[in-house]
């Protein structure tokens, strides 16, 4: 069988220095907002190239806290609309509406599925106020032209880099310093995960850095006084110490994601089957998950599996269609439709080797639709 993601083995492959940096954690006896977690915070706003980075108990804490922050600095206030791609992963839309704003949605591109610049022009309207970028999949969004769109608008841009890590533009800018505010995903399948949830904001943006800071700390900055409603969403030590480690190999393993999606995107000749839109050598995408498409998904599904090879699909059912958001069940959106029906994605891990490569691309090949 070869797994989706061996979660297991890409841990082990950092076992000692893991393990070694839970002992320190222990024998520290300072868990929550300590050494690890300072060290974090600078190291990985070094990283992404902003001044600040703001630890937080997962990625859909730090998209509110991002929203509600600039709610409390006046930059936005209630019912403010939030154009955001339809095809994203729920996540991010619970984070609009969840901070009072309303989320209006475009059709992605077909290509990238990340935001059309094009279809946000469209959307602008009087009430809009910020723009949501999700760097779907792993591939960053146009955000050059976002940036300027919303400079010229004078909208906020946001960005959810919860499948982004390391990715970067032309200009050698990585994704969390495209905008005026990111929000980062550590969940332990994420290109750099933790061991258990966490996330972060990154922003040069120091009133807003401060601001997600005292919200995540129940709105305080000096114990038992509370500037603003907060909440309790901290990164915690285990997780700092963690992902300290995990910074060090992230542009490693990501390397090692771009050259199987090269195989793949080389030697995957399957006319029935619709592979990325990437150039191989590019640096914007990490292939977080390496999607491909087709119209007999269920089939092919079948085929992989009794071929001994897993798959997922990111994602299933579009929002529209959830209990969640019935309100929105009318909308009219068949590219978002399309690509919810038609996505599979494959293998693919800085752990994979090169017989687990080979065999996705042979019976890839293989497949023909029945």
């Amino acid at each position: 069988m070869v797994k989706f993601l061996d979660l297991l083995k890409i841990n082990l492959a950092h076992k000692a220095e893991i393990q070694e940096a839970l002992n320190q954690v222990l024998l520290n006896g300072w868990y929550i907002r300590g050494k690890f977690h300072d060290e974090f915070e600078q190291k990985f706003a070094e990283y992404c190239g902003t001044s600040r980075c703001v630890g937080v108990a997962n990625g859909l804490d730090a998209l509110i806290l991002i929203f509600k922050g600039f709610k409390e600095l006046g930059l936005l206030k209630d019912g403010d609309e939030v154009i955001v791609q339809a095809n994203t992963y729920i996540a991010s839309i619970i984070s609009i509406t969840a901070s009072g704003l309303v989320p209006v949605f475009v059709e992605p591109d077909e290509d990238t599925y990340n935001l059309s610049v094009e279809n946000v022009k469209k959307a602008i309207t009087s009430k809009t106020k910020a723009i949501l970028a999700v760097h779907l999949y792993g591939q960053l969004t146009p955000m050059k032209e976002l940036k300027e769109l919303a400079e010229k608008k004078g909208l906020l841009l946001v960005e959810d880099c919860a499948q982004s890590h390391g990715a970067m533009d032309e200009r050698g800018l990585k994704a969390g310093n495209l905008s005026d505010a990111a929000a980062f995903s550590f969940y332990p399948g994420k290109n750099m995960g933790a061991l258990g949830d966490a996330g972060a904001v990154t922003t040069s943006n120091e009133p807003l850095a401060d601001m997600v800071k005292t919200m995540g700390n129940y709105g305080s900055q000096k114990k038992y006084y509370n500037e603003v409603q907060g909440v309790n969403s901290r990164l915690d030590e285990i997780q700092a110490a963690v992902l300290l480690v995990k910074l060090k190999y992230i542009d490693q393993e990501n390397a090692v994601r771009r050259r199987i999606a090269k195989r793949y995107l080389t030697d995957i000749k399957n006319p029935h089957l619709i592979l990325p839109t990437s150039q191989p050598d590019s640096l914007d995408h990490v292939f977080h998950v390496f999607v491909i498409r087709t119209k007999n998904r269920k089939e092919l599904i079948e085929f992989t599996d009794a071929h001994g090879i897993q798959t997922l699909i990111h994602y299933p059912i579009p929002f529209h269609k959830q209990g969640a958001y019935q309100e929105y069940s009318s909308l009219h959106l068949p590219i978002t439709e399309q690509i919810h029906e038609e996505i599979l994605s494959i293998p693919i891990s800085p752990v994979m080797e090169e017989a687990e490569v080979d065999k996705v691309i042979s019976v890839l090949n293989e497949y023909q639709p029945g």
